[in-house]
């Protein structure tokens, strides 16, 4: 089944104007915090994915061990080495929240690792994120994080966790989530065991859920929307490609940071006219990043076939934006070379 056309109208309308009204950084200022010694490509394609959506800014939180490595990969990204193992912690945290008062969502998870430090580090930023109200993209080594301390995350709707096959079935167990729930229904039964969390279950189809009917709901700091009730399910069927690389997840953290700071612009007041609740832009950020990283996937198979690897995806993210979306929102025919 399509995705409804009233979603899609929707996520139109939180995509910033190409006018000329809006000045650098209108349009969406994202952050991605990962990259240690055996992890440098995931967070440069989820920062660069961002970029190539239409963010303005783009910065990498990360240790020094990754940070030349991706500073090579392109100048246009912002990186910060600051996630030192040997540092002093309130220093670094100090230097955390200076970088999150700039952005307006962070992706936690991409080149995460697993060493003590770097998940001292996830969690500080989470904690210091949940502070500001920002919205949150948790996927990866983020969700480990999230699954030994699911109170991280339990009641705050501005995030969105996007776990795969084997993160969503670890996820499900954690929360209590078992075989006697349909396949189909248990997205949003962890969601509503989370709080009402957006959960994006990624597979051949992606299940994009949201349940804040759960006594969880609204239970954490930040919570927006705090005493609605509402279930939705929205799955997302658009063909992709029918090679499934690592790194694909990275492009799709990066696309759905980047809605999610355009639903902050437009929260904000920036552009648009606020009609559209907060509440629903973590579920359309959630949906429009799955469409467009799938609809790149397919183009991208197109040309590749089975050698296809993740920067290979990456080009196609306009071409798959105007498919899916239109070219107006491209800037029409002044968006053209």
């Amino acid at each position: 089944m399509p995705v409804p056309k009233a979603i899609i109208d929707q996520i139109k309308r939180i995509i910033p104007p190409l006018d000329g009204t809006l000045y650098k950084g209108q349009s969406g200022r994202v952050g991605v915090l990962g990259g240690a010694l055996d992890y440098t490509g995931a967070p440069f394609f989820a920062a660069m994915s961002a970029l190539r959506l239409g963010a303005d800014l783009s910065h990498v939180i990360c240790a020094p061990t990754a940070a030349q490595a991706i500073k090579s990969y392109s100048p246009d990204l912002i990186v910060h080495p600051i996630l030192r193992e040997d540092a002093p912690k309130d220093k670094v945290h100090k230097e955390l929240d200076s970088i999150l008062s700039r952005l307006h969502v962070l992706v936690l998870g991409p080149g995460l690792g697993r060493e003590d430090y770097m998940l001292a580090y996830a969690k500080a930023a989470l904690a210091l994120a949940r502070a500001k109200a920002m919205f949150l993209v948790l996927d990866a080594d983020a969700l480990w994080v999230v699954g030994q301390d699911l109170a991280l995350v339990r009641g705050y709707r501005r995030a969105v966790l996007t776990p795969n096959v084997v993160e969503f079935r670890r996820l499900s167990e954690q929360v209590g989530v078992g075989a006697d729930v349909p396949a189909h229904a248990r997205a949003a039964e962890v969601s509503r065991r989370l709080g009402g969390v957006v959960v994006l279950e990624k597979g051949a189809n992606d299940v994009i859920a949201r349940d804040t009917t759960g006594e969880e709901a609204g239970s954490g700091e930040g919570a927006v929307g705090e005493g609605e009730e509402a279930r939705e399910v929205v799955v997302v069927d658009v063909e992709g490609g029918l090679k499934r690389c690592g790194g694909q997840g990275d492009v799709l953290g990066g696309n759905v940071g980047t809605m999610l700071a355009w639903g902050k612009c437009y929260e904000d007041g920036v552009f648009g006219d606020k009609s559209i609740p907060p509440s629903r832009l973590t579920l359309l950020a959630a949906v429009g990043g799955s469409m467009v990283t799938r609809t790149s996937s397919k183009r991208a198979f197109r040309v590749e076939g089975r050698g296809l690897v993740t920067q290979d995806i990456i080009p196609h993210l306009g071409e798959a934006f105007t498919e899916i979306f239109g070219e107006d929102v491209q800037g029409g025919e002044r968006g053209r070379l």
